[in-house]
C-alpha cells in the first residue's frame, strides 16, 4: 500500500483554512483614492500558515485562488474570475503566493517564535506589495512611486495591525489545532 501525500487531517485543515480565506478575503473596505481596498485576506493567509505550515498553507491559498479564478465571488469586494487577476489588483493576488511561502518558511523554521515570525510576515508582505505595485503601476499606466502611494503606503498601518494580530492569534490557533 502506498503512503498518502497528505493525511485526512491535513486535507480537512487545508480545506478549512481555504474556507476561512474565502470568508475573510471578500470583505473589503474601499479607499476613495485607491483602486486597492482594505481586505482581511492577508490576515487569513498569515493565520493559515500558522495553523498549516508553509507547504499546506500554500496549498490552501492555491485552492482559494483557483476557486476565485473559477468565478466564485471570493476575491475582494465579493468578486471573482480571471478579470480580477488581470485587473489592477491582480498583482497582489499573485504576490500572496510569495507572501505565504516567505511567512510560512519563517514560521516553520523558527517554530512560530514571535520575533522571527513577525519578520517573516513583514518580509512576505513587502514582497507581495512589490509584486502588487509593479502590476498596479503597469495596469494604470502610473509610475512605481505613484503605485506605492495609492496601493501600499495607505495600507501599511493596517497591515502592521494584521501582522501583530496574527502573531498573537496564530500560535494559539496552532496549539488548539495540535490538541485536536
Amino acid at each position: 500500500m502506498s503512503k498518502s501525500l497528505l493525511t485526512t487531517r491535513e486535507l480537512a485543515l487545508i480545506g478549512l483554512m481555504a474556507a476561512v480565506t474565502c470568508i475573510l478575503s471578500p470583505i473589503a473596505l474601499p479607499i476613495p483614492f485607491s483602486p486597492v481596498p482594505v481586505t482581511f485576506g492577508n490576515l487569513a493567509l498569515f493565520l493559515a500558515v500558522y495553523v498549516l505550515g508553509m507547504k499546506n498553507g500554500f496549498i490552501s491559498y492555491v485552492i482559494y485562488f483557483l476557486i476565485g479564478i473559477a468565478g466564485l465571488p471570493v476575491f475582494s469586494g465579493f468578486s471573482g474570475g480571471m478579470g480580477k487577476v488581470a485587473g489592477p489588483t491582480g498583482g497582489y493576488l499573485i504576490g500572496f503566493f510569495f507572501m505565504v511561502l516567505i511567512a510560512g518558511y519563517f514560521i516553520d523554521k523558527y517554530h512560530a517564535k514571535k520575533g522571527p515570525s513577525i519578520a517573516g510576515m513583514v518580509l512576505g508582505a513587502l514582497v507581495c506589495n512589490l509584486v502588487g505595485t509593479v502590476w498596479l503601476s503597469h495596469q494604470l499606466g502610473i509610475s512605481f512611486l505613484a503605485g506605492l502611494g495609492s496601493g501600499v503606503i495607505p495600507y501599511l498601518p493596517g497591515d502592521l495591525v494584521k501582522i501583530i494580530a496574527a502573531s498573537f492569534l496564530g500560535p494559539e490557533l496552532r496549539k488548539a489545532v495540535n490538541r485536536l
